[in-house]
């Protein structure tokens, strides 16, 4: 096939038009080397998703909080707290911690 049988073909003459040539390089510039290119976009995209996941779990995290001050806001729930999780203790008042051999397990098997 001789290059004037190229040039006669349709899809020779199709591709090789100037309109097209132009279009192509433009679609090729948009799509990969523009700051606004769709791989860009791809990413922004992901990112987005991420961070709307990330809102969700915080705004979770903020309703439970705000169901533990509401709670703490009782005189006794607050003691309550102090004494479960900060060992609190009134005055001249002893505190017994007991543990059992099944958390005594757990708790040398966090320290390996």
């Amino acid at each position: 096939m001789g290059l004037k049988e190229w040039r006669q073909n349709k899809w020779f003459r199709f591709f090789t038009n100037a309109y097209v040539l132009v279009l192509t390089v433009f679609l090729i510039w948009m799509l990969f080397f523009d700051t606004n290119s769709f791989l860009i976009h791809r990413e922004l995209r992901r990112e987005v998703k991420k961070l709307e996941k990330q809102k969700e779990f915080l705004e979770e995290e903020i309703a439970k909080d705000k169901a533990i001050i509401e709670k703490l806001s009782d005189p006794e729930e607050l003691e309550k707290f102090a004494r479960e999780k900060y060992y609190l203790k009134k005055p001249k008042e002893e505190i017994f911690l007991i543990e059992y051999e099944d958390s005594l397990k757990n708790k040398e098997d966090e320290n390996e």
